[in-house]
């Protein structure tokens, strides 16, 4: 049963403006007036300073696979603890979790468990797990939150993962970058009209975090939930595939997922498996070296392979790790470093 919100704490990044609050966590920046709240439902102008209502407040807390958030090129086989709290800076129309991410929107309300970041930073430890991960909705919204977690995650050993839309603000991962060692971020569409009718956002902010998270030096994967009538034209997939080859690097995994029908999107059957495949090889075509399909397991298209010579390098059975040939990050057969977080 959950329980009704903890009391708001006030948040870090914000800007008061006359007879207003901007805030400055994400790239919406709202400029929210008196009792009102931001596009996310969860950050309200209260009484002249902007405060938070998920400090503290978690939805969901699970163990799962790293592979599972998708990252297969950071501590492969591992642990992530995730960690979510309600709300969302976007209101994609096709989301898997929307009664979470949508709660405050749709529901009218901000519920959860209360937990403080050494408690989750403990659970995670025990838990065996390698990293504590931000996912389920948008890890952004509830940035100061996130933030105090990570610090006393890395003293204790443990990685912080981002499952992001990617609309963070500048200033927002210039001050978190020191803490977040990876994010996989789900780039939506290659099309601004996409992003303003479904999504509610634009696309440049996105592009714009996704380079500046490697520019900060944070391990980055990339995910595109291939969706008929809205994303899958080969020459749009075309354009995305180019630019994380030219403007991430090759050697970015790029995550092809296949959409099953769900929340305001019954009207369109799933991902032909063929448009999945076709969008794989079009970004082999623009030089990308990793390119998995997820959710079609029998597909056999989740092993990491050298991209010098060809050798399996990881071996996977779903989100299980069947075979771990790596040598020190290194492929055993012609000694090419795979790109990636390895321990």
């Amino acid at each position: 049963m959950w329980a009704q919100e903890s009391e708001p704490a006030e948040a870090r990044f914000y800007t008061i403006e006359d007879g207003a609050v901007r805030c400055d966590l994400c790239a919406h920046s709202c400029r929210i007036t008196e009792g009102n709240f931001g596009v996310c439902q969860v950050r309200q102008n209260l009484n002249g300073r902007l405060v938070t209502h998920v400090y503290g407040t978690t939805i969901s807390q699970a163990v799962d696979p790293i592979e599972k958030k998708p990252l297969y090129h950071f501590f492969p086989g591992t642990k992530a603890y995730s960690i979510a709290t309600p709300g969302c800076n976007f209101r994609c129309e096709w989301c898997q979790n929307w009664q979470i991410s949508q709660m405050p929107r749709e529901q009218g309300a901000i519920l959860g468990r209360p937990a403080a970041p050494k408690q989750i930073v403990r659970a995670a430890l025990d838990s065996g797990s390698r990293s504590i991960a931000y996912t389920y909705t948008e890890p952004t919204i509830f940035g100061e939150f996130a933030f105090d977690i990570s610090g006393l995650a890395h003293k204790e050993g443990l990685a912080n993962v981002f499952v992001t839309n990617g609309y963070m603000s500048a200033d927002f991962l210039a001050a978190y970058a020191p803490l977040l060692d990876a994010a996989n971020v789900d780039l939506k569409a290659f099309r601004d009209e996409t992003y303003r009718r479904f999504v509610g956002a634009r696309l440049q902010p996105v592009l714009d975090s996704m380079k500046r998270i490697k520019e900060h030096g944070i391990w980055l994967e990339v995910t595109t939930l291939v969706i008929p009538g809205i994303n899958d034209e080969p020459v749009e997939l075309r354009e995305a595939a180019n630019f994380i080859a030219v403007e991430l690097g090759m050697d970015t995994p790029w995550h092809i997922s296949r959409f099953h029908p769900g929340y305001k999107m019954h009207d369109r059957a799933a991902t032909p498996v063929e448009t999945l495949i076709q969008a794989r090889d079009i970004g082999l075509e623009e030089g990308l070296h990793h390119i998995y399909i997820g959710n079609v397991f029998e597909l056999d298209t989740e092993n990491t392979t050298c991209s010098s010579c060809g050798h399996v390098l990881l071996q996977r059975a779903g989100y299980r790790i069947e075979k771990n040939a790596l040598q020190d990050g290194c492929c055993p057969q012609c000694g090419s470093r795979l790109a990636g977080v390895f321990s």
